[in-house]
């Protein structure tokens, strides 16, 4: 088996989030910052629809949305970021973000859970490689599962990290599913 490097790891990952940063500017254009309204439960909703949709296609293949699961995870990715940048940054109702100042926000949050990610693969090793993307969706919905509860306790907690950690954790599990995607059917993301 070929043994594949943090330098790889590293090429993969910026290349997944290239692709996803692509989509999250071109909606931006779209759409305008319009993501500002959202409370952290909204976008931990967002990110629960999202997860849970790719566990009914794993289940059941046959779709009538033309939006399959690299899409999905793709989504993953972006609200995972707009999460972060809710979170350090918050906005309200009529807050308004340039599109220029959204990227900078997008790019420093990816900085950050690349950081993450890197540090986590030093410990860890490439062990994200040996699982399923079942499983990766499954560790989403958990980490879905602890921010809810975290919000519950109006974002306290005792010993556990908080809402940020979670969402920087389902960030790189999404990631790590599209690069497992891509080596598995060989296939390059779309935008």
């Amino acid at each position: 088996m070929n043994k594949l490097t943090t330098k790889d790891t590293l090429e993969q990952y910026l290349s997944v989030v290239g692709t996803c940063r692509t989509l999250f500017i071109h909606k931006l254009k779209d759409y305008g910052a319009s993501w500002r309204v959202f409370r952290m439960i909204s976008i931990a909703d967002q990110l629960y629809i999202k997860a849970c949709r790719i566990r009914q296609l794993q289940s059941n293949p046959i779709q009538m949305i033309d939006e399959g699961i690299p899409g999905e995870f793709m989504g993953l990715v972006n609200y995972g970021l707009i999460g972060l940048i809710q979170d350090k940054y918050p906005g309200g109702l009529l807050d308004e973000m340039s599109i220029a100042d959204a990227e900078l926000k997008y790019d420093e949050m990816v900085l950050a859970v690349k950081n993450l990610m890197l540090k986590k693969n030093h410990d860890y090793g490439e062990a994200w490689r040996d699982m399923s993307q079942e499983s990766l969706v499954d560790l989403i919905l958990v980490k879905l599962m602890r921010i809810r509860q975290i919000l519950a306790n109006n974002g306290e907690t005792a010993v556990s990290e908080g809402v940020d950690g979670n969402l920087m954790d389902i960030v790189n599990y999404a990631v790590f599913a599209l690069i497992l995607i891509q080596e598995q059917q060989g296939i390059n993301l779309k935008n």
